[in-house]
């Protein structure tokens, strides 16, 4: 019997990775584009006083796939010629 953890996980649709400006949080990014995201908007970015270093963010959506065409309509676009 199948159970929830056994089930592939639905991607989010939108994500908001945060963190440390390095190559660590490039990485990061890199990996959930090969995921299957890009990016969404422009990376932000701020200065974290108490500790010294930049703190970066960068929004990222789930690419939709596109709708599958039905033979029909796929027909009658050849047929309208």
């Amino acid at each position: 019997m199948a159970t929830s953890k056994d089930a592939p996980k639905k991607p989010k649709n939108y994500i908001l990775l945060t963190g440390r400006d390095d190559s660590a949080f490039c990485q990061r990014v890199s990996d959930r584009m090969d995921e299957g995201y890009e990016l969404y908007g422009s990376p932000s970015i701020t200065f974290n006083i108490l500790k010294g270093h930049p703190v970066v963010a960068q929004a990222l959506v789930f690419k939709k796939k596109p709708a599958k065409k039905t033979a029909s309509k796929s027909a009658a676009k050849s047929t309208k010629k």
